[in-house]
Order: structure tokens, then sequence, then C-alpha cells
């Protein structure tokens, strides 16, 4: 009971809307947000990447643990572990079912599955401890920089932007819904009556909530094109004065030299005692 009261906890409108203002706001505090959101998107792709040129698990696991590591120093949000924990668990548990069904069981079939999906949870937690950790704004110039169109780095840093407030609009309108509405007066079989209810205020909730996002949206880009948010676009000058804060220090020469290492070091373990 106390740990589904603590999962009660983590997963409610409440927590979901904080922890995505804290996204959209970003955490300059922690440890990657310091760092050029260049290297940090490189990063991502190399310890992304990596993974799916080998099946040696001791590398796997290696690079979970570090993964994981820095998804605590980076502060991940108990709301996305959550998230990833239920996923991880759900997984294994398919995985197992269909072992069971299709393999007989055998330890065999599942290892496959297994090496599988430790591939896609380092994707996932590196994913979470780079992008939760920048703030939009940042995100949206290391894309520039990198060379993407202006419209897809600003698309990036206006959706982080958005998430929250369109969480919040869509809880306003679900609950209004539920007081102008009558819900069953006897729950039926299994509650199902209640479970049609809800179900039906859900998807009624998405219209409207459709309507204020094509509002917002076309107030945003009359605001934008009255500051001159196309013409900066294809401006170099523009551009060149917006990314000009993008220059790597020292610690990101020591992010780095210290992470190339630590891989390499894992590349060399997993070589030396492999599974």
């Amino acid at each position: 009971m106390e740990l589904m009261d603590k999962v009660k906890d983590v997963l409610n409108v409440e927590t979901i809307k904080l922890e995505l203002i804290k996204t959209a706001f970003g955490k300059p505090d922690v440890y990657l947000a310091k760092i050029d959101p260049r290297v940090l998107i490189f990063w991502y792709l190399i310890v992304s990447l990596v993974p799916w040129f080998t099946f040696n698990n001791t590398i796997l696991l290696a690079i979970i643990m570090y993964t994981a590591i820095l998804a605590v120093i980076s502060r991940v949000s108990p709301l996305i572990l959550t998230l990833l924990g239920i996923g991880i668990m759900t997984e294994l548990f398919t995985i197992f079912v269909g072992s069971l069904f299709f393999g007989d069981g055998s330890f065999a079939v599942v290892l496959p599955l297994l090496t599988f999906s430790m591939k896609i949870f380092i994707m996932s937690i590196a994913s979470v401890s780079v992008f939760a950790s920048m703030s939009p704004e940042r995100l949206s110039d290391g894309l520039l920089s990198l060379g993407l169109p202006a419209q897809f780095s600003f698309a990036v840093s206006y959706a982080y932007r958005m998430l929250p407030i369109l969480l919040d609009e869509y809880h306003q309108i679900f609950q209004s819904y539920r007081m102008r509405g009558k819900s069953p007066e006897r729950p039926g079989f299994l509650k199902w009556r209640m479970v049609y209810y809800y179900i039906k205020v859900i998807i009624k909730s998405f219209y409207p909530l459709m309507l204020n996002v094509a509002k917002r949206t076309r107030l945003t880009v009359e605001a934008l094109e009255v500051r001159g948010f196309s013409y900066s676009l294809h401006n170099p000058e523009a551009k060149k004065q917006k990314l000009a804060y993008l220059k790597l220090r020292k610690q990101d020469y020591v992010f780095i030299v210290l992470h190339l290492a630590i891989l390499l070091s894992i590349w060399w373990l997993g070589h030396t005692f492999p599974s």
C-alpha cells in the first residue's frame, strides 16, 4: 500500500505540470546544463549509437551504469524515472511471457531480447539525462549552430514551452466538463459505466483544446512576425549574433576528454571480460 501511495503522489496532474514546467525552463544549476549544448548533442549521439554496434552484455551493462550515474547527477525528475521504470518492468514482463509461450521458457530465447532491451534503455536514460537538463533555448541554439533549419530549431523550443500550458489548459477543460456533466448513478459491473464516462469526457475535452491551440498558434505567429522573426531566420548577422555565446570553454574540453576516456575504458572492459 505504501508503494501505491508513493506512485499516486508522483503520478498526478499537479506533479506532472510542475515537472513539465521545470523541463520547459531547464535546470541551470545541474552538471550537464553547464556544458555546451553542441557537445551534449554529440555525446548523446555517441552513447545512443555505440550500443547498436555490439552484442557484448558487459559493455551494455557498464554503459547502463554510466548513464544511470549521469541521470542521478542531472537530477532527473522522479516522474520521468517512474514512467521509465514502469516501461522497463512492462517490457521485461512481456519478454518473459512471450518466451514462456513461444520459447518454452528457455534462457537462450530471453537473452537476445534482454540485450535489445538494454540498448533501448541506454537510449532512454541518455535522452532524459541530456534533454531534461538543457533549457529549450540552449537546445534550440545548439541545433541551429549545427546547421539544422531555423524553423525546426524554433519548433523544438516552442514545443517545450507549450507543453505545460497545454496540459494545464486540458486539465481545466476536463474539469469543466466534469462539473457541467452528470456522472453515472450506478457504476455497473467492474465500474464499466464510470470508465465509459471518463473516456467520453477525455475525448470531448480534446476538441476545445485543439481550437485553443489554433488560436494560440495564430497569436504567436503574428507576434513573431511583428518582431521580424522571418527576417532574422535568413539573416546571417542575426544568426551570428544569436549564437555568439556558444563557445567551447575549459569545462567543455574536460567533459570531452573525461567521458571519452570512460567510454574507451568501458569498451576495453567489455573485450577483456566478455559476456
